[in-house]
């Protein structure tokens, strides 16, 4: 595995640096600041691979996808109300003034689950104390069982371009860390009042490694990602199934390279920041 400290500044033009998001925009003028009460609420904690992933979409080099299965391993996801609140882009800690843990140890889900107008994944509900959860902690990890044993994400569908058609499984063991800031969105999410029930989201964003038709060529989702033509070239009698490791072996050196930082920019709050650890 190359230095990924190193990569950030070879690939700092190239791709997105360790901070993963696509906007900045806060979605209400509501307060930030936590609030100092007794009342109590439902925390959910979903999940959300976004339309690319419940509806298919097509590639940046013109690969038409659909998903069967997106596998991931959440592990250790725990909500903060931070005061100030915290900026993935800056040095300073989360300053939590209440915390809950939504997911102790981990738990597989699957991001393509349901049709194409499926609710998002709820991954586990608590009780939480009322007020504004605008930090989340999370991580990916490698599966200790199942179909994605061994592997922290895994991708079962098909691409079909120019008539051919692709069977294709892909899996990542690459783990992850995320710290992030505030849900941004066209609704708030963390807001718990008493006796409600509100939602916390960890979002992924599969464009960020096959890119986007609807995106202009030189947008930096198109320039940061790799498409899917890497993965066709790599295919035997239309089949292809493949993990990270081997990935590494028969790509070359910068379309690795892209790839990896992809993949640490999958993890998002919305459109909000993340910091990968």
């Amino acid at each position: 595995m190359f230095n990924q400290k190193l990569s950030i500044a070879i690939l700092a033009i190239a791709t997105p640096l360790a901070f993963v998001g696509c906007s900045s925009s806060q979605s209400s003028s509501e307060t930030n600041t936590p609030v100092t009460t007794d009342e109590k609420g439902i925390l959910q904690l979903v999940a959300n691979g976004e339309d690319f992933v419940r509806q298919g979409f097509t590639t940046k080099d013109g690969w038409q996808i659909t998903f069967d299965n997106v596998f991931v391993t959440l592990a250790d996801v725990t909500a903060y109300q931070s005061d100030p609140p915290y900026n993935p882009e800056s040095d300073k800690a989360i300053a939590n003034q209440t915390k809950v843990i939504l997911l102790e140890g981990q738990k597989i889900v699957d991001l393509a689950e349901g049709d194409a107008k499926a609710d998002l994944v709820l991954v586990a509900e608590v009780e939480a104390k009322a007020g504004m959860y605008n930090a989340l902690t999370w991580k990916v990890v490698k599966a200790k069982n199942g179909e994605v044993e061994s592997q922290a994400i895994l991708l079962k569908g098909q691409a079909e371009k120019a008539g051919k058609m692709i069977d294709f499984e892909i899996a990542f063991d690459k783990e992850l860390e995320y710290s992030c800031g505030e849900f941004v969105g066209d609704k708030r999410k963390g807001v718990v009042k008493n006796s409600k029930t509100s939602q916390i989201e960890t979002t992924f964003h599969f464009d960020h490694i096959f890119g986007d038709a609807e995106a202009a060529a030189d947008d930096r989702i198109n320039m940061s990602s790799i498409g899917f033509d890497p993965f066709a070239a790599l295919t035997e009698d239309s089949q292809l199934d493949i993990d990270l490791n081997t990935l590494k072996e028969r790509l070359d050196a910068e379309t690795y390279q892209t790839l990896e930082f992809a993949i640490v920019g999958l993890g998002h709050v919305g459109e909000g920041h993340c910091l990968e650890q």
